[in-house]
């Protein structure tokens, strides 16, 4: 496969004008995860969270079977590639916010990128996304993070809020190990699909999983923790401020495994 990016627009090359107005209007969600043998682990949850954003961002669904239909006729047969599915309206503006229905689908095709370095260090940040829920295009906030944590000698950002408690991080989401105990930060934050493949495959490795509040301050109680999404499926942290953690033997192991358990879901 060519390295080149592809880029349509409801199922046709993307134009000049599609892209002036993506460019200079960041408004809109998204998804973006891995086709591999011709399918996508979680398929359900990433329709599932463009259906949820084009309702709640524009007014209207698109529709799942649309969805499909577009994903097919970009990935064109290839076995393997990475697809970020964004959802935009060339009718919506700051000046012309008011425009209610299902919004237009612009599609990149790429190759698949490589995961997250293993043991990266993270800074903790106080910093929470707009509409946290949400997948949207807004990302000024997520890469000034990363542009200051490597500018103070870290890889990467960890998000806490005034009172200390870890939601996510700049392009991931976070997970903490206690024994075989799989624990999930408890705050406003992105759902990711790469983080519930993991959660339900848990009992499948001999994990057990469960949501609560993590304070910054209390890193002390867990064994390791780890970050996931859709390019990383589990990945070692080292340290997150001056809380250096050391992997359990294996635990990486059996949380790729628990993700890799999840079928890929023909589109």
């Amino acid at each position: 496969m060519s390295a080149a990016l592809e880029l349509h627009v409801d199922g046709q090359p993307a134009t000049a004008e599609d892209l002036a107005h993506v460019a200079l209007v960041n408004y809109g969600g998204y998804t973006s995860f891995r086709v591999e043998q011709g399918g996508v682990r979680g398929l359900d949850l990433h329709l599932a969270r463009l259906e949820a954003e084009a309702v709640e961002l524009f007014g209207e669904p698109v529709g799942a079977d649309r969805l499909r239909g577009l994903m097919c006729k970009a990935v064109a047969g290839r076995d393997a590639c990475w697809l970020r599915v964004s959802l935009f309206s060339p009718d919506i503006s700051p000046r012309t916010p008011d425009w209610h229905g299902a919004p237009r689908v612009m599609i990149a095709l790429s190759p698949p990128p490589p995961p997250f370095s293993d043991s990266p260090r993270l800074q903790l940040q106080t910093y929470g996304r707009e509409a946290p829920h949400l997948k949207h295009v807004a990302t000024f906030g997520l890469i000034r993070a990363r542009r200051v944590a490597r500018a103070a000698g870290f890889d990467d950002a960890l998000f806490v809020d005034e009172g200390g408690r870890v939601s996510e991080g700049s392009l991931w989401n976070i997970g903490f190990v206690s024994g075989d105990d799989i624990i999930w930060p408890q705050a406003p934050m992105l759902a990711g699909v790469a983080q519930a493949l993991v959660q339900r495959g848990l009992a499948c490795v001999g994990l057990t999983g469960r949501t609560e509040r993590v304070l910054a301050d209390d890193l002390a109680r867990f064994d390791a923790a780890f970050l996931c999404n859709s390019a990383t499926p589990a990945c070692a942290i080292a340290s997150i401020g001056d809380r250096v953690f050391k992997t359990p033997s294996g635990v990486i192991g059996r949380l790729q495994d628990a993700w890799a358990s999840n079928p890929v879901q023909s589109l």
